[in-house]
């Protein structure tokens, strides 16, 4: 995508980011969330992540975010991390994720992250592909964990080392 700008999130984006993610809760399967994310709650994210939430925008309207936080409490789980990334309809298909992967991805080697985790919902194949595309391995399905939408579903969790010397 021509003009395409990675950077780190700003709390300015809060709002933006929010207009991405909050159909996305609210009217798919891909995420098992189930209530809205407020502006606020976003804010506090990218303060507390800094360059760990990583944002693409062209032309100054923001397309999407990728960001990571803890995979789990507890200090031997320290270079353990679990991302998301979310993007603008638009920008689906144009290697907007794959820019956006690949710089959080430096931003994650950087941080010292030796294993990067994506939970991705059952119900979403084309997220599967997209992971299994850069370099994540199929590990394990966890069988009806998530509730939505009145029905069960299966996670699939997907790994990617990034560094090999911890």
């Amino acid at each position: 995508m021509p003009d395409l700008i990675l950077r780190p999130a700003r709390t300015a984006d809060a709002k933006a980011i929010a207009a991405i993610w909050n159909p996305v809760i609210e009217t798919t399967a891909i995420t098992f969330t189930t209530q809205p994310r407020s502006v606020e709650s976003i804010a506090a994210d990218i303060t507390t992540r800094g360059a760990a939430f990583q944002v693409a925008e062209t032309g100054g309207r923001l397309l999407g975010f990728a960001t990571y936080a803890a995979f789990r409490a507890g200090p031997g789980y320290a270079f353990t991390k679990e991302h998301s990334i979310q993007l603008a309809p638009e920008a689906r298909g144009k290697g907007v994720g794959r820019a956006l992967m690949a710089r959080l991805e430096q931003v994650a080697r950087q941080d010292r992250v030796h294993t990067l985790w994506a939970g991705v919902s059952g119900e979403n194949p084309a997220a599967v592909a997209f992971h299994s595309a850069i370099g994540f391995r199929h590990v394990a399905t966890l069988p009806q964990v998530g509730f939505k939408f009145g029905r069960w579903m299966d996670l699939v969790l997907m790994q990617k080392y990034l560094d090999m010397s911890h």
